[in-house]
């Protein structure tokens, strides 16, 4: 049974930092495409980073550009997301999800943003940045 863990998440003010974690059970992240996404109140879930099997192969959306870093520990089996600069745009909750079988650069393209694309999701981790 595939299970992803959040954690991480919280109260932080502009400018400030914090770390997601993605734990998994179940399966074996390095093979999987590990994506954040996140959803604000009355708003549709977005996608804010994702990192494919092949570690090289990375995607932002262009309001966390520069400012987020998507990460793999496989030893962990964990995916983190360090989030620096936060803005009070940022705050959400923060979804994890895997996708498996797919290609070693599936991160590179649109359909990776898109949540139904995703076989499994956590609970997500509520981020409040306060002005």
């Amino acid at each position: 049974q595939v299970q992803l863990v959040e954690s991480g998440g919280g109260l932080v003010k502009a400018g400030g930092f914090l770390r997601l974690s993605c734990a998994a059970s179940g399966i074996t992240l390095a093979e999987y495409a590990i994506a954040w996404f996140r959803q604000a109140p009355g708003k549709e879930r977005e996608a804010v980073s994702c990192i494919s099997p092949s570690t090289s192969d990375i995607y932002y959306g262009d309001s966390v550009n520069g400012r987020f870093t998507i990460s793999r520990d496989n030893a962990k089996n964990t995916v983190y997301l360090q989030m620096n600069n936060l803005k009070p745009e940022d705050t959400g909750v923060y979804y994890c999800a895997a996708a498996g079988g797919v290609s070693h650069y599936f991160c590179s393209g649109f359909i990776a943003r898109l949540p139904g694309e995703y076989d499994s999701w956590g609970r997500g981790t509520q981020v409040t940045v306060s002005s």
